[in-house]
């Protein structure tokens, strides 16, 4: 037996989880073919944040008069500068996770890794690894886990060719800022794409197939972001799918079909962000005998597949694919798998967070979902306008909506859009976890003046106690 625990891919499901399992004594390697780190650290959520501060940076600079400061000269973006800085935060966090690999004795094996089906005995798993010069190595182990990720999703329609049509890799490598752009998709890439090129003076275009941007948020979320949007030049179209794009000229030619009609929009670039596909190509799961279902590796509440010795987690499995998800997953697996007493993952209280400006942060139930569940509910909602922080931060765009049980005050819940909001989720998702009601908030003192008094206001406004409004 070579080890305890082998697992194949490195983001956020599988570093934590090979971590944790070194704490439990576990003998552990994790195989990677690219950055230590995974999509998330190096493709994905970190570069991505970096991009978006520089960008909110470089709007602050432009409204410097707007907080009684005078910027002498032009103040412009350096695009090159700002990818740079970006790579630069990625590669120090990829740094990290490695130092934490040899802090915990854990093994990189680089290559791909794919399971081969001959296992030894029932927990005795082989896994094959194609290093980069194309030689191969096997190795057992009592217990691996898949958490090989995903990738940009390709439409037919709407084929990536890396250079005019895009996925969000190359959408934070590019290098120089397009004078326009055609962003396909609203959920959190695409807005956030989107909002990064229109702050720095990219003419965008959003396109939504479905009838509101940020679809899976609350109505009312949605429609403030496209407000804030609009507000800054961007152009929304919802309820519009890009049929085809013509790139055989200098710039492309986007056929986007709404409810009005045809439109033909030009652009330098068209950013695919339709989602994502799972990673689960040549892995060896027909081999082991690993059951899919859509795209999906069916695993159990502490993520064991149909084979025994044999888990999953992260954006392979059905539930949300965050980063965050993964993570806990990861968790729960190895200590599953190490005999500690574990509860199974309640998908009900995840937060999403989105982080446009206005940012937005959300967890449970939306005030539609909680009616079509049949809740008798009271909701209440404070606005930033209303807000002393909010004001003298000049960010007053956006609210905190709560959404109450009427017959109990348990807390459904939650839906924020505005600055730092996705700081804030947390007291949402911990109040919810301990089962808070809604009188136990409003009645739990909020420090003066911050952002985090909306969630207490917003509370009393569903009990009509709200003092600042």
């Amino acid at each position: 037996m070579d080890y305890d625990l082998i697992i194949i891919g490195s983001g956020p499901g599988g570093y934590v989880a090979a971590i944790r399992a070194s704490q439990l004594k576990m003998k552990v390697a994790v195989v990677e073919r690219a950055e230590i780190g995974g999509i998330c650290l190096n493709w994905g959520c970190i570069p991505t944040k970096s991009l978006l501060k520089s960008a909110q940076v470089f709007e602050y600079l432009t409204h410097a008069s707007d907080y009684g400061i005078t910027v002498t000269g032009e103040v412009k973006p350096d695009f090159t500068a700002m990818i740079s800085r970006s790579r630069n935060v990625a590669g120090g966090m990829s740094k990290g996770v490695q130092f934490l690999f040899k802090k915990n004795n854990i093994e990189h094996i680089k290559g791909f890794g794919r399971l081969t089906g001959n296992n030894k005995a029932e927990a005795e798993v082989e896994v094959e690894v194609e290093a980069p010069d194309g030689t191969s190595k096997k190795y057992f182990s009592r217990n691996v886990i898949l958490a090989t990720g995903a990738r940009s999703k390709e439409l037919p329609n709407l084929k990536q060719d890396g250079k005019k049509i895009i996925g969000y890799r190359e959408a934070m490598s590019l290098d120089k800022l397009p004078g326009s752009m055609v962003v396909v998709g609203s959920g959190a890439i695409g807005s956030e794409f989107a909002n990064f090129y229109q702050s720095l003076g990219t003419n965008v275009t959003l396109v939504e197939f479905l009838p509101r941007i940020v679809p899976i948020e609350d109505e009312e979320v949605s429609k403030q972001l496209e407000r804030s949007f609009k507000k800054i030049g961007m152009k929304v179209m919802t309820a519009s799918s890009v049929e085809s794009v013509d790139t055989s000229k200098e710039k492309c030619r986007v056929t986007i079909k709404t409810p009005k009609g045809e439109e033909i929009v030009e652009a330098d670039i068209v950013l695919s962000a339709v989602g994502i596909t799972t990673n689960l190509e040549d892995i060896g799961l027909e081999k082991a005998g690993v059951k899919i279902d859509k795209g999906k590796v069916i695993v159990d509440d502490y993520y064991l597949t149909s084979v025994p010795g044999i888990y999953a987690i992260g954006d392979i499995v059905h539930g949300p694919a965050l980063a965050h998800v993964a993570s806990a997953e990861g968790i729960i697996c190895v200590e599953k798998i190490a005999g500690v007493d574990v509860e199974p993952l309640d998908y009900k209280n995840i937060p999403g967070c989105t982080y446009t400006t206005p940012e937005i942060a959300s967890c449970g139930l939306t005030e539609a979902a909680a009616r079509e569940a049949g809740y008798d509910i009271k909701v209440g909602k404070f606005p930033f306008t209303a807000s002393g922080k909010a004001s003298a931060a000049g960010a007053k765009d956006g609210f905190v909506k709560l959404i109450f049980d009427a017959s109990y005050g348990e807390l459904l819940g939650a839906h924020m859009i505005g600055a730092n909001v996705t700081e804030m989720i947390a007291e949402i998702v911990v109040a919810r976890k301990l089962e808070t009601t809604a009188h136990e908030i409003i009645k739990s003192v909020h420090p003066h003046p911050t952002m985090s008094e909306a969630i207490m206001e917003a509370a009393a406004d569903a009990y009509g106690e709200v003092i600042h409004l």
